[in-house]
């Protein structure tokens, strides 16, 4: 039997170009590197001289929008890295949008896309998200686009920031049979018992779902995670295609995550973990906070749907973070997704998640992405997703 590593594909020639930008080189131009004279390094970088981390950052300044990137023509981003301080991860916006479209395929709060939404360091260890020591966030998902693409970042602070960050991305191939990133972020706290809490909607067309990021904050005793996960699909009204059995089932763990002797134990894997858990500290730390990851891929078919909704219930907590991916090829298609509790099994909370998808879509802004909603408490996380739809 012959297995295909992943790697086998790094010897192949092909014919792109990387570009790369950041502080030290805004548009990514060939040649364009380390030519600053001014910037926010030029006193500690001063007896280095021009071309040495003259500007390595910029400052965003409070209730400022900054243009991160701003690239003309086709091409695909392959890696985002970014750290600013942990003070800034909730109030942060990142927006990207693709090919001209005026309204934004991914709207989240920056600690949320990079699976960090408690603004309390937690390593991540995925294929497509990295956060490493001690906040540079790696982003690796693939963002394709036909005839250009916009990267933005919110100050909603009162206070000025700084960020660094670099952005790199390929030219020169064929990316019309990829689908557009889309990222969708929501919260619920509290969500009220019983209450159905939508996780994402308005996804149409065929495509991909790819991932989920929940951060759940836990509001008394007790077990949690008695949630299942909820796919409606293509029609489904009451009854959803996709049931899963627990959350913890859904994020690849099992019996609570609770290892005995030990308690609630944190993970990360390539595909799922729950990379965090925040214990309570018996006086400034009340409650009980973890973040869990999934990358899940699968594929929907194009038939119909009959409003399609994504729903989870729980009866006390907060469903703080969340963000979803998905991928369609009719702008009248849609997939959605739910957390709710099991029959007779005891009430507790549900959380909001992300999640993420690929497929084609004639236009990248056909489908409805709810606005993220502001935020700058850091004790309470969000929810965001995103999705991958082609340019037809």
């Amino acid at each position: 039997m012959t297995t295909t590593s992943p790697l086998s594909s790094l010897s192949a020639l092909r014919a792109v170009q990387t570009r790369s930008i950041s502080p030290e080189n805004f548009d990514g131009a060939v040649g364009g590197g380390g030519r600053a004279r001014e910037g926010t390094g030029a006193s500690c970088a001063r007896d280095l001289g021009p071309g040495w981390k003259i500007s390595p950052s910029v400052d965003v300044k409070a209730g400022e929008t900054f243009e991160l990137a701003n690239i003309s023509g086709a091409g695909k981003i392959t890696h985002i890295w970014i750290t600013t301080h942990t003070d800034n991860w909730r109030t942060l916006l990142l927006r990207a949008y693709w090919d001209g479209a005026a309204e934004p395929a991914v709207e989240v709060p920056y600690g949320d896309f990079f699976c960090n939404g408690w603004g309390v360091f937690a390593q991540v260890n995925s294929q497509v998200i990295a956060a490493n020591p001690h906040g540079g966030f790696n982003s690796y998902w693939p963002m394709p686009f036909q005839t250009g693409a916009r990267l933005t970042i919110e100050n909603t602070s009162t206070v000025d920031v700084r960020i660094y960050y670099q952005i790199t991305y390929e030219t020169g191939a064929d990316y019309t049979d990829e689908g557009y990133f889309h990222a969708q972020w929501r919260r619920s706290n509290p969500l009220d018992e019983l209450v159905p809490h939508t996780i994402l909607e308005g996804i149409e067309g065929q495509g991909h779902y790819v991932g989920t990021y929940i951060a759940w904050g836990v509001n008394s005793n007790g077990w949690w995670g008695e949630g299942e996960i909820k796919f409606y699909l293509d029609g489904d009204t009451d009854y959803p295609t996709i049931c899963g059995t627990g959350t913890e089932d859904y994020f690849g763990g099992a019996w609570n995550f609770d290892i005995p002797e030990q308690g609630y134990t944190a993970f990360s894997t390539p595909y799922l973990g729950m990379p965090q858990v925040i214990r309570p500290d018996g006086l400034y730390v009340s409650q009980r906070d973890s973040g869990c990851t999934d990358g899940t891929s699968s594929t929907r078919s194009t038939s119909p749907p009959a409003s399609p909704r994504s729903t989870s219930r729980r009866s006390d907590g907060a469903a703080d973070g969340g963000t979803s991916r998905c991928g369609t090829t009719s702008p009248r298609r849609r997939c959605s997704t739910s957390i709710g509790r099991r029959r007779g099994a005891r009430r507790r909370r549900a959380p909001t998640i992300w999640r993420c998808t690929w497929g084609r879509l004639r236009s990248p802004t056909s489908g409805r992405h709810r606005r993220a909603r502001r935020r700058t408490e850091p004790r309470h996380p969000t929810a965001s997703g995103c999705c991958g739809q082609s340019a037809r």
